[in-house]
């Protein structure tokens, strides 16, 4: 297997923002809160971070805040992906230079391609750094998704260690590691899939949900890597309603909504995402007080 950066558990972590710009102090406490929570990795500026409405600055300034907090205590991943390849190899060194772990490199959105660009996409980026590159693959807001035998194809490049996949698509997963064998890692990029994935082989998750709670998702996913799958099963059944409440409306809609009603950060997005729902909200501080999160 691929040297896979990270197992267990990596927290996609948000963005804090103030009405004009990043909250850095914020977001300088909510890494600590996650690396003394046992957390295994961060990403940085991907979906959950709102990296889309973010500047090119504020971007590069997260990531070196992020990795200066950090100061080599966990990986650190940063989100460089783009649906213009040379704007995501600009991104990705970078990253890179910087000194970020390795890359988190989403599918190209809106102009979405074929499997054919797809392999030369990534490919052209993976060939323009040397560092791990994870793609994360997610149907539901590209508009595309991979095959197995387009990452069988990606598999073979040293960069390329494997991929979040949040398609939902067991069929996907299982034919990827019966194609793939020990040359590509597969996350889970949906909380609620974690133990399932895992069983089949995966390597963890890339996770929403730990951004409140990350005890709890570092628990389950140590008990899939301990091989105490009828543990970790009844562990995922217990985070159920956790799981859903946090994605009751877009991410990262309800998950600022709820580090706010815990005091860690402002709820403030950028538009289009705007303030979750009263219905919603209330739903959220119900469900984090029945988990002991307030």
């Amino acid at each position: 297997m691929k040297h896979p950066v990270f197992t267990g558990c990596a927290t996609a972590i948000v963005t804090p923002f103030t009405d004009h710009s990043v909250d850095y102090n914020a977001f300088r406490k909510l890494i600590d809160r996650q690396i003394e929570s046992g957390i295994n990795a961060l990403v940085v500026c991907g979906t959950t971070g709102e990296v889309s409405t973010m500047t090119h600055d504020e971007q590069r300034k997260t990531i070196e805040t992020a990795l200066e907090q950090v100061n080599g205590r966990i990986p650190v991943i940063a989100g460089t992906g783009a649906n213009c390849t040379e704007i995501a190899i600009q991104r990705s060194k970078e990253a890179k230079e910087m000194g970020a772990d390795a890359l988190l490199l989403v599918t190209p959105y809106y102009n979405k391609t074929t499997q054919t660009g797809l392999v030369k996409h990534y490919s052209a980026i993976a060939d323009s750094v040397q560092i791990p590159c994870i793609l994360y693959n997610v149907p539901s807001r590209t508009g595309v998704s991979c095959t197995a035998e387009t990452y069988m194809q990606l598999s073979r490049h040293p960069q390329i260690i494997g991929v979040k996949e949040a398609s939902g698509n067991f069929s996907l997963i299982q034919k990827t590691l019966d194609l793939c064998g020990n040359t590509f890692n597969i996350w889970s990029g949906n909380d609620e899939e974690t133990a399932a994935i895992m069983m089949l082989g995966g390597a963890g998750v890339i996770s929403v949900v730990s951004n409140a709670a990350p005890a709890e998702m570092v628990t389950l996913t140590k008990l899939c890597l301990e091989n105490r799958f009828k543990e970790a099963g009844q562990y995922q059944i217990k985070l159920r309603q956790l799981c859903e409440a946090m994605f009751c409306e877009v991410n990262p809609i309800p998950i600022k909504a709820a580090l706010h009603l815990m005091g860690l950060c402002e709820s403030t997005l950028r538009l289009p995402l705007c303030e979750i729902s009263h219905e919603n909200y209330r739903r959220l501080e119900q469900t984090l007080q029945n988990y002991a999160l307030l």
